[in-house]
């Protein structure tokens, strides 16, 4: 009897380690993870499904670039025109929406270029410019930084034309181009979630919001596993299946900070 019990003990905890070992790899953008609102995603995914997803944290360009390589099983990244060049080259087998929220832009609270009474975020950019007030870029080829370009290029401002002092590149993810313009008391272009979550706000303040042209979708997508063999594709489809959920769609929904609600569950189930 207690060599059968021991074998029994064994056996089950084998069975825990085995389902332990279950992990696979996701690139997100800085803005999801600075968020917060991986720490509350990740660890209900593993207690539902038992499995581990470990994050490579960069932005969204990069992100990119490691699904292309087979560095990841998983992509969420929020700059849709490259996510669909990425599926239409093959690398990923399909775009799923996950959840939505905003661009803010953020800056002096007592806002030089006067871009709080701006009409749209052209006119905000514009008026900055015009001011040659500091504005700090993330300049790293993320969802935000390709959101923040197509803005200047909609202002009238191409790449060089904004090689000027009052413009400043971080190269860095949302939460350090955020102390960045911290420091140095400048304009920035933010997600609103990781802007509500940043402990460093000192003298900034929100003072753009609310131009549709902000909008800002994040978006799910698997590896190819025919381009990459090895990629985990049975997990990432376990994953996907378990972001579109109601018990993601609970989770997101309800993640708040400051009495808002950071993002918008818009996955169709």
């Amino acid at each position: 009897m207690r060599i059968s019990g021991l074998l029994t003990a064994a056996t089950y905890a084998l069975a825990g380690t085995l389902a332990q070992a279950d992990d696979m790899k996701m690139s997100v953008t800085t803005s999801f993870h600075n968020s917060g609102l991986a720490e509350v995603l990740l660890p209900e995914i593993q207690k539902d499904l038992g499995l581990e997803v470990q994050l490579l944290v960069v932005g969204t360009g990069q992100a990119l670039r490691l699904g292309e390589a087979g560095d990841v099983d998983a992509i969420l990244v929020h700059s849709k025109a490259a996510e669909e060049e990425f599926v239409a080259a093959g690398y990923g087998t399909h775009r799923t929406e996950i959840m939505y929220n905003d661009f803010v832009i953020v800056g002096p609270s007592e806002d030089p270029a006067d871009i709080s009474g701006a009409p749209n975020a052209i006119e905000a950019l514009t008026r900055i410019a015009k001011a040659q007030t500091p504005f700090v870029s993330r300049g790293d080829d993320s969802g935000t930084d390709k959101m923040e370009k197509a803005l200047w290029i909609g202002a009238g401002y191409a790449q060089e034309a904004l090689d000027v002092s009052w413009y400043n590149e971080a190269g860095a993810g949302m939460g350090a181009a955020l102390n960045t313009a911290s420091g140095m008391n400048a304009y920035i272009l933010s997600d609103r979630a990781s802007w509500l979550n940043f402990g460093n706000k000192r003298e900034l303040g929100l003072l753009f919001q609310g131009d549709p042209v902000l909008f800002n979708q994040y978006a799910y997508l698997p590896v190819n596993p025919q381009k990459h063999g090895h990629v985990k594709s049975t997990f990432s489809a376990k994953l996907e299946a378990w972001l579109v959920s109601d018990r993601a769609k609970a989770l997101i929904d309800g993640y708040m900070l400051e009495g808002e609600q950071l993002f918008v569950f818009n996955a169709e189930q």
